[in-house]
């Protein structure tokens, strides 16, 4: 297949996602924004998604690997890498993680959190995410809904509803996303759609995804269209232009006025 593929930052801060493919593999990761809290790990976001992407990729080139063990394998190995953090704490670095591989006959997903990913069929989408997160504090959720983003009250309330969801984080009653142990990866969405029924893949953050399913400007056949004539980039723009009309979160209440975005477009020859 072939594959485009673009990142953005949301803003001034570094960006924390991740996105990589080749002509059988996609994969996105979107880490989490830590609030301003404490971790327990002196690398940061942006360093922990860079190694778990590139050990991802590297788990899953041999021939047959299960999607969830190579993510399994590659979160080991990330761990190893810096055994000096405090891994157990619960706020240490942790992402999204979605791949989607292209086999002999069908396209393999692997989908842990909210980043989705969207198959193009010919009457229809299909949309692959997993939004457990959501149903975890949804009081302070929605207390985050009543202040302007960028104001201190603001930054406040989602500091405390990052605090509150971090207790929740991979536990039997929460949400699941890739941390510091290979448990997760076995939480994770995942399964196979024949090939002959995608017509493209769009595997995206949902900072990518909100321009769909929350501004709701847009559908996903118009997302396809924009990624046809304009590419990865050009779709990201669609949703820099939608959030510029927007940037105190008024309209659409949000955690930042621009999230971290990234796009890998799969087509097939």
């Amino acid at each position: 297949m072939r594959v485009s593929i673009a990142t953005a930052p949301g803003g001034a801060n570094p960006n924390e996602d991740w996105v990589a493919a080749t002509p059988t593999l996609a994969v996105v990761l979107d880490g989490l924004s830590t609030a301003g809290l404490d971790t327990g790990c002196r690398h940061g976001v942006p360093w922990y998604v860079a190694q778990l992407g590139g050990h991802l990729v590297a788990a899953l080139a041999a021939p047959g690997q299960p999607l969830a063990d190579g993510l399994a394998q590659a979160l080991e190995e990330v761990a190893a890498l810096h055994p000096g953090c405090d891994l157990g704490n619960p706020g240490t670095p942790s992402a999204t993680v979605s791949v989607v591989r292209a086999g002999a006959d069908s396209f393999d997903y692997l989908v842990l959190a909210d980043s989705p990913i969207v198959f193009e069929r010919a009457d229809d989408y299909r949309v692959i995410t997993d939004l457990r997160v959501d149903t975890v504090v949804p009081e302070l959720r929605a207390e985050t809904e009543r202040f302007a983003t960028g104001t201190p009250e603001h930054a406040e309330s989602v500091r405390r509803m990052v605090e509150a969801q971090r207790l929740t984080r991979n536990t039997p009653d929460g949400y699941w996303v890739a941390a510091s142990t290979g448990e997760a990866a076995h939480h994770a969405l995942s399964g196979a759609v024949p090939l002959a029924s995608v017509r493209a893949v769009a595997v995206v953050s949902d900072g990518v995804s909100r321009l769909v399913t929350e501004y709701k400007v847009a559908s996903w056949a118009d997302a396809f269209a924009t990624l046809r004539e304009a590419g990865a980039d050009g779709l990201i723009s669609s949703v820099r232009k939608v959030e510029a009309t927007d940037p105190n979160g008024l309209r659409w209440p949000r955690f930042k006025s621009g999230d971290d975005a990234t796009v890998a477009f799969c087509q097939l020859p």
